[in-house]
This record gives structure tokens, C-alpha cells and sequence, in this order.
């Protein structure tokens, strides 16, 4: 486990490479979140910006850090003040900040305005994130203003302004030994919450209770914040019956009736660190003959998805991997006629499998849910090419993928929705399943982080009838 010192070094790390890829004259500004009211009021749960946090690991809000080329920090954070302490709670305070947080200096959030066109002066390049925090950019304008106006007794104004987020979200992709552990952990008790919900559907049910979604939301949030996570990763997503269709679905009062698969998308956050985890079952712990049958298809794809997440493929190997079993898996059991929608090279060309799957198989997990980091393999994002979509006509362009590399994290998330339509099998109607899990690369492949909690459906039945 990793001691305050320990941390407070890899913070101190994490400024110095990124220090170093702005140039010694570049100077960078990144702000954490502002408070967001919630009502008149209250504001909402609070929770820092993650590049931001990052670099800081500092956690209250009003605050800015400034770094400079040559490896300066400088905190911009809320003042004391014992009045309002007793309100909200205790503030560190920019006297006690340098060494709390290893940064050189630290002033008054009220200072910010007057000494950062001191800052800025004589640097070639200004950093902040773009597009990020509402107002920043009118910000910086003004700050510069103010060195402008002093060009005329020799001051430099920054001629260039780039994107903070560019360099960091190539360091944020990789993630390190102690960001590993910690996502371990995060999807360790998301799986526990999984389970947890899966057991109370199936013992409510069987005691005859009337059993509602948000019912298996609670179990979710219970265990989660019980085994001592801060957050829930996202809004979770609990989809009894044909609600399983709708893949943003959120947990609502639909009942939850025995027969139905009930889908769940939902992890916590913990420390900064989101995890990620879906799995479907059935509401009272026994599968159906159809529902079976296409839940071996999304698991058999996953595997297969699983399988080529390894060091050396690209980002979309897994969905490519994926695609080919479903689509395959379609055609058997009877989803798309192979009379009209030809083979499974037809299929995957023409994009005919997309009425039943229609996201791709994974994305990129961190301090985000969606983490940053190109998707777009950087030393060959010129060798584009286009092509015409089948199912929209629209061109697009394509670039090679990411190539896949040691410490970087994923999701791995394939899936069927079948909503009733004309030649569709009846017996499929109002099925949705995908399966979820997190994948840490390494050298030897993956390592799936969140098979805390079982995948196999022979195995989920049995989880649910204990």
C-alpha cells in the first residue's frame, strides 16, 4: 500500500515529465473543477478535475496549479478562514500547502489575477486545457492583455497557446503500479456490489417481494460505499426486461420480474479511479432457453475479444474479434436471415449485425470513466483513408488504431439488444445483454481485474441460488 510519501513523490513525478514536455519557456495553467450547484441551496457532490488531481492529488475546489518549464509549481488554492471552516470543512491553506503537497509555493485563489501576468511574461508558450473549463480561455485572454501591455518596457508575451490536455493525456494513458492497485481494488469492490445485487434479486423474488430496480441500485451503492469507495463511477445503469435495450438506460422503479434478464452497468470510484463493470442475469437466477443462447454468443465474443488484448494489437483488434463472433452467432441462431444478409463476410462488411449491436467493444478507463488518450496510433496519424459507411453513405475517415502497450487499461464490453421488429424471432424479443470487464495490458496479454464476479452463466446460476 502506498504511504503519503510515496504518493506525494509520484505527484512530484508526474510534474516533473510534464514540466518537461512543455519546454523551459512554456508555462502551464490547470484548473480543478468549480463547485456546481445543485439547487438554490446545495451544490452537488463535489469532485476534483482529474488532470488536476493528477498532478496535485490535492482535492478541494477553488484551486489552480501553475508550472512552469523549468520545473516550478505553484498552487493557487482557498485561504483559511475558520468562519467558513466551520461550514464546509477544514481548507489546507496556501501556508501549509508546499509541503503537504511538494509544491515550491502556494498563494491565495484571490491572487490568481494579479500575479499571473507576472507568470506569464517572457514565456514562448502558454498551456491550459482546452474546452474543458467554461471561461478559462476568456481568462488567459485577459491575462495576456496585461503582459501585452507591458511589451513596450521589454516583456514578452507568450506567442503560443496549446492544449494542456495533448501531453497529459499521453502520460494519464499509461498507468503506473500504484494506478494499477488502486483500479484493482476499485473493481474488486464493484464486483462485490454486482454480486450483491444479483443475490437480492434472486432471494427477493423467491420470497415473493415485490422487486423494483432501483431496489438493485441500492444494493449497488450500499456495498460500495461500505467497502469504502468515495463514489459511484457513473450514474449506474440497472435494465430489468426489455429496458436492456436502451444502452444509456438509468435505474428507475420498473419492476423486476422473475423470467426477465436484468442487465447491470455500474462501478465505483475510488481515489480518483473509476471501474467499469456490466453483467447480465437472470432476475430469478435461472436462464431461459433463448436468453441462454444469446448470452453464450456475447460471452463467446468477449473471449474472443479477450484473447487479442495483448501488447502489439491495435485498439480495435478486440472489436474486430468481437464483431466476428456475434455476427457469426447471429446467423446461426437465427437473428439475421442469411437468405437476405448473405454470409458472415457480408455481415461484417455491410455492417448488418448493427441493428443488434450498435457500440463499439471498448474504451479507454482511468480517472475517467471514459478515459483520455487518442484512440489514433500518434506516430502514423497521417496515413488516413476513406471510406463510405454502408448503412449511412457517410465518408469517413479512417487512421490506424492504437497499438496496444503494457499499462494501459480498457474495457471490454460486447453485446446483443434485440427489440421487436419485423423478422426478428419472437423468442428474442426484449433481450439485451452485455458483458463487462476491465483489462489491465501487460506482457503476457490482459489481465481481467474484474472477474471478481462470475461471467459463466452455469456460474451465475449458481451464485444466485445460494
Amino acid at each position: 500500500m502506498a504511504t503519503n510519501t510515496d504518493m506525494d513523490n509520484i505527484y512530484a513525478t508526474r510534474r516533473a515529465r510534464f514540466a518537461a514536455s512543455i519546454g523551459t519557456d512554456g508555462i502551464a495553467i490547470i484548473p480543478t473543477s468549480p463547485e456546481r450547484p445543485r439547487n438554490r441551496d446545495s451544490d452537488f457532490l463535489y469532485r476534483f478535475d482529474s488532470y488536476f488531481h493528477y498532478l496535485t492529488g490535492f482535492t478541494e475546489p477553488n484551486a489552480t496549479l501553475v508550472m512552469t518549464g523549468d520545473g516550478q509549481s505553484i498552487l493557487f488554492c482557498a485561504p483559511k478562514d475558520m468562519e467558513r471552516e466551520i461550514w464546509d470543512g477544514f481548507r489546507l491553506g496556501p501556508t501549509a500547502a508546499p509541503q503537504a503537497l511538494g509544491v515550491d509555493a502556494a498563494f491565495s485563489s484571490a491572487e490568481l489575477d494579479a500575479l499571473l501576468p507576472k507568470l506569464l511574461e517572457n514565456k514562448s508558450a502558454v498551456y491550459y486545457p482546452f474546452a474543458m473549463h467554461s471561461g478559462l480561455e476568456t481568462r488567459v485572454d485577459g491575462w495576456l492583455a496585461k503582459v501585452r501591455a507591458r511589451v513596450r518596457y521589454g516583456a514578452l508575451c507568450p506567442e503560443t497557446q496549446r492544449d494542456a490536455c495533448a501531453v497529459l493525456d499521453e502520460m494519464r494513458l499509461i498507468k503506473d503500479a500504484t494506478e494499477q492497485a488502486t483500479m484493482r481494488r476499485a473493481a474488486q469492490i464493484s464486483a462485490a456490489g454486482h454480486i450483491r445485487a444479483m443475490q437480492k434479486s434472486a432471494q427477493m423474488l423467491r420470497d415473493g417481494k415485490d422487486v423494483r430496480e432501483y431496489h438493485l441500485d441500492a444494493e449497488l451503492l450500499h456495498e460500495f460505499r461500505q467497502q469504502g469507495s468515495q463514489y459511484s463511477a457513473y450514474s449506474a445503469i440497472v435494465a430489468a426486461g426489455a429496458n436492456a435495450c436502451v444502452l444509456h438506460y438509468r435505474a428507475d422503479v420498473a419492476p423486476v420480474k422473475s423470467g426477465d434478464l436484468v442487465l447491470i452497468d455500474a462501478g465505483c470510484e475510488l481515489d480518483g479511479y473509476a471501474s467499469d463493470i456490466t453483467r447480465t442475469f437472470p432476475a430469478n437466477g435461472k436462464f431461459t432457453g433463448p436468453q441462454r443462447a444469446l448470452y453464450d454468443i456475447v460471452l463467446a465474443s468477449q473471449e474472443a475479444a479477450v484473447a487479442v488484448t495483448k501488447p502489439g494489437s491495435r485498439f480495435i483488434d478486440p472489436h474486430e474479434a468481437a464483431v466476428k463472433v456475434l455476427a457469426q452467432g447471429m446467423l446461426d441462431v437465427g437473428l439475421l436471415d442469411k437468405n437476405k444478409v448473405g454470409s458472415l463476410q457480408d455481415v461484417i462488411e455491410k455492417r448488418a449485425y448493427f441493428s443488434f449491436y450498435m457500440h463499439r467493444t471498448g474504451h479507454w478507463l482511468g480517472m475517467d470513466v471514459h478515459d483520455c488518450g487518442s484512440y489514433n496510433e500518434l506516430s502514423e496519424v497521417g496515413n488516413a483513408t476513406q471510406r463510405t459507411d454502408p448503412l449511412s453513405n457517410e465518408v469517413i475517415t479512417s487512421r490506424p488504431s492504437r497499438i496496444l502497450r503494457p499499462g494501459m487499461v480498457l474495457t471490454i464490453e460486447p453485446g446483443i439488444y434485440v427489440r421487436p421488429a419485423a423478422g426478428v424471432p419472437e423468442q428474442f424479443h426484449n433481450i439485451g445483454i452485455r458483458i463487462e470487464d476491465d483489462a489491465i495490458v501487460n506482457e503476457g496479454g490482459c489481465e481481467l481485474i474484474s472477474r471478481g464476479v462470475p461471467v459463466k452463466a452455469d456460474e451465475i446460476e449458481a451464485l444466485m441460488k445460494s
